[in-house]
């Protein structure tokens, strides 16, 4: 029984990984469509959209099975009730990087620079990708690194905020380029916001604590 418990749990991981690989290439496809490189558009996000949507089943499909028949306790209990936590981030993950894509095609138009939209993408793809890594690992000190990782993305933001107003002031960009250009920057900031949400869910499968919602395993 244990034996099945474990290759079940195998399995759960794997997925997961798959998950978080799948948001990490929607986002850097969408980096590439902010920089109007040839050949790539946006049904191909819409593809990890939805691929992202069926891993989201499948995993949740995993997990429910692990908690009625094998009835796990305590460390194992918390890995699993985490994962059903975290596929819903990635999942969001995933619409907010269609979301993008579908305002890319506008973006790489512009004649602006792309201010910060680089460096934001690249952090949040990199945080979605180690929140992953230190569920894997149970990996505690990750876990707790990408959570501070926000207040760089959240720094981005504001920077890109107040150089677009800057830019509209000078007639650089019109408002219309402005706002599109702010909802992207956005999207990456909330993609952030995820992957911390997913990073303080491993942190309570290792410690049975989560802060954020006053939980604590008393199995501990």
């Amino acid at each position: 029984m244990r034996r099945e418990f474990q290759e079940q749990l195998k399995e759960m991981q794997v997925k997961l990984i798959k998950m978080g690989s799948v948001c990490e290439e929607a986002i850097a496809l969408c980096l590439k469509m902010l920089h109007g490189e040839e050949g790539e558009n946006g049904s191909q996000v819409s593809h990890f959209e939805l691929e992202t949507d069926s891993l989201e089943r499948e995993i949740e499909s995993i997990c429910m099975k692990l908690l009625l028949l094998q009835q796990p306790v305590a460390k194992d209990l918390r890995a699993i009730s985490a994962a059903l936590r975290m596929i819903s981030d990635l999942e969001r993950i995933g619409d907010q990087a269609d979301d993008i894509a579908e305002l890319a095609p506008h973006i790489a138009r512009g004649s602006h620079s792309k201010l910060h939209l680089d460096a934001m993408a690249k952090m949040a793809s990199s945080m979605v990708t180690g929140s992953i890594d230190a569920y894997v690992k149970q990996d505690l000190e990750l876990a707790r690194d990408i959570q501070k990782q926000d207040d760089i993305v959240d720094g981005l933001f504001d920077k890109v905020k107040s150089e677009l107003m800057v830019l509209i002031e000078k007639k650089t960009v019109s408002p219309e380029e402005a706002l599109d250009f702010i909802m992207a920057a956005k999207y990456f900031e909330r993609i952030a916001d995820h992957a911390v949400n997913v990073a303080e869910w491993v942190e309570y499968s290792i410690t049975g604590v989560h802060k954020k919602y006053d939980i604590k395993d008393d199995n501990l």
